[in-house]
Parts: structure tokens; sequence; C-alpha cells
């Protein structure tokens, strides 16, 4: 990957603190530092970048360094749908249940999707471990896959959106409100910041980094037939040139087109959320405009 050196020093605003009071494109400014202090300001490899030459087309947009610390900022307060994004927090309350993974679970008519309507290779009577539908439900955000999962929850469905809530308040998800494992239902919402928050505690998931990263797998659901190839929803992933350790897309028409990743550009760790775009393709060439600019340095 193209480096680039860019000195100065600047210590930047935490991303755990005050909401930004601006919500267009901006780069956190200077926090006040006393002159005994000034050694050790720790140095900013973002500071030369200029915000008003990234042009987006997702209307929520947040990039957090390693540190936590915003790169860019874009509407990254205000709570809204975010699709399949959602998955992400199901498969966290289901991995830190202890769950069995190799317990087999069928599908049935209780798994339908009766909010947005969709479709599912998975049929009615198709049986697949907890392991392999939280896998699908991951890499290529199989609805039925998230609704089985949360259905033979040991409480029920509504015990498990629960503790999807809990969970996210105990990440600081302030403005956060799940109502459904699969992301449907456009009651589920969050803002930049909390989806952030969401992505880099997933990243503690070995599970998870592996499944949303993961191209293709193969499942054989019904006894007799053949497998079901499935792929991974972020196209990104066929491309070598990106480092990609996690990430997630989602639509449904109230969030919009949404990806979330966790990536590495110019040797830097970053956190990527993008909320709400039009078009199928827009947050790939989103992420594509975001890594020109970072490795441009400009």
């Amino acid at each position: 990957m193209k480096r680039f050196l860019l000195p100065c020093y600047l210590s930047l605003t935490l991303f755990a603190g005050t909401a930004f009071a601006a919500e267009t494109a901006t780069q956190l400014a200077k926090l006040e530092t006393s002159s005994g202090t000034a050694a050790s300001a720790a140095q900013s490899p973002w500071q030369s970048l200029n915000p008003k030459k990234l042009q987006l087309k997702s209307s929520a947009v947040l990039i957090l360094d390693q540190s936590g610390d915003a790169v860019y900022a874009k509407q990254v307060s205000t709570p809204q749908p975010i699709a399949s994004i959602t998955k992400l927090m199901t498969a966290m309350v289901i991995l830190d249940s202890g769950l069995d993974l190799q317990e087999k679970i069928t599908i049935t008519k209780d798994d339908r999707d009766l909010i947005q309507l969709t479709g599912s290779r998975l049929k009615y009577g198709a049986t697949l471990t907890r392991e392999q539908l939280l896998q699908l439900a991951l890499m290529s955000s199989e609805n039925r896959a998230a609704a089985a999962l949360a259905r033979t929850w040991p409480q029920g469905k509504a015990a498990f959106v629960e503790a999807m809530n809990k969970k996210a308040s105990a990440l600081g998800m302030n403005s956060s409100h799940f109502s459904d494992p699969a992301g449907l239902d456009p009651g589920n919402v969050a803002s930049a910041r909390d989806v952030a928050k969401m992505v880099r505690a997933a990243m503690s998931y070995p599970m998870i980094r592996k499944a949303t990263t993961t191209r293709t797998a193969s499942v054989y659901p019904y006894k007799g037939r053949g497998e079901l190839r499935y792929n991974n929803t972020n196209r990104l992933l066929k491309n070598k040139s990106w480092d990609i350790q996690l990430s997630k897309t989602g639509y449904i028409n109230e969030a919009g087109r949404c990806l979330v990743m966790q990536t590495e550009i110019a040797d830097q760790p970053l956190t990527i959320v993008l909320l709400n775009s039009f078009g199928k393709l827009t947050p790939f060439g989103d992420s594509n405009r975001i890594r020109d600019w970072i490795e441009s340095g400009t």
C-alpha cells in the first residue's frame, strides 16, 4: 500500500467525548494543551488531509483511527435505520451466550420475513447448525438465518431482542434501539457513532471477523440434495488491494445502502461507517474515494 509521511503534531478530540457541534464533514480540532505537555502530543498522520476534497454520497459517515479519533465525520449523531448492520449485534449476543454452536436448527414458517417480505433460499425444513446459520447471516445477510437464531433463543425471540438492547447499552450505544435480529424492521436505529462502537466491539470476536470476510461458503441444508453456495455481500473483498478485517452491508428502503468495515489504509487501521447511500454501488464507491483521499495525503 502507498505510504505517506505527514509531519506535525496534533492532539485529537476523543471519539467517546461530546457530540460534534457541527454535522458537516470535518476533522477534529486540536485540544487545548499546556506548555508542559507539548512534548507528549501524539503525531497525527491526518493533519494535511483536506475534508473538502472528500466528496461522499453516504448521508452519514464516520472514519476512526486506531485510537478512536475521528479522521472524518458527517452526520454522526443522528439515529437512523441501519438494516442488516444489525446482524453484528445479533452475532455478538449469540456468541456471548455460550449456546452450542453445533446444535442443529430447522427453519420454520416462524422465520419468514413479514416486514419487508424478502425471500430466502433456506426453505421450511432446511436444517443447519447454529454456527452455519450465524455464518450465513453475517457473510450473505441471510435473514431467515438471523430469525432462526433469535427464535431458538432459550427464552424466545422477544427476550433475544431485549438482550440485543442490553448489549447495546453496555457498549455505550446510547442512540440505538433494536427491534428485530435481522435488521428488517426500520425501528432498528443507531447513530454512525454508535455503529462504530458496535463494529469495534465485534472485532474482538474471531468468528465474526472470519465470517464477515469469507468470500464464499457452501452448506447442505437438505438431505439428499446438493449444496447451496453463498457469496459475501461486500464486493470489495474480491479486490486484493483492500485489506479488510471485518465488514457488513445492509439495505432496506428506509435505511438506504449501508456498509461498515474495519480495514487498513496506508498502514493505518481504520473503522469506516457509511450509512444511507442511494444506489447499490455507492458505498463501495465511497470506500474507494476514502482510500484514495487518505493515500494521497491531501
